[in-house]
């Protein structure tokens, strides 16, 4: 019997290889290492806020590397995952919340992501932050 999560989902490969992932970006922020923590998203990345939508890995990083310059300004990051449902073998649907502590404020909210597995391994195909 294998190990349940959420609403008696059964636990696959995609809930392991994406939490490890996350795990991955986790530590990366927390070493203020955006690159590293840009590792988790598909080159064709997409990234929607309420601001609006930018596309292309490159691109994110850029905007992350704008509004967090510095160890000081990234923080410590926390993820929750709420869930993780598999939409066929390449792709996964994870929702749940972070969390940023500074040393000045703390940020909090919540997120959609769409999983696809590529030949690196799953990468986020689109991360709806909130």
């Amino acid at each position: 019997m294998g190990l349940l999560i959420g609403c008696a989902r059964p636990v696959t490969e995609a809930h392991v290889a994406i939490r490890e992932v996350m795990a991955e970006q986790e530590a990366a922020w927390d070493r203020g290492d955006v690159r590293g923590f840009m590792q988790g998203y598909a080159d064709t990345a997409c990234f929607i806020t309420a601001k609006g939508t930018t596309c292309g890995r490159q691109a994110v990083t850029d905007k992350y590397l704008r509004s967090y310059p510095d160890r000081e300004a990234m923080g410590d990051l926390t993820f929750v995952i709420g869930e993780i449902i598999p939409l066929g073998p390449d792709h996964a649907w994870c929702t749940g919340t972070w969390s940023l502590a500074r040393n000045v404020d703390n940020l909090s909210g919540g997120f959609t992501l769409l999983w696809v597995r590529t030949a690196e391994g799953w990468r986020i195909a689109r991360d709806h932050t909130y």
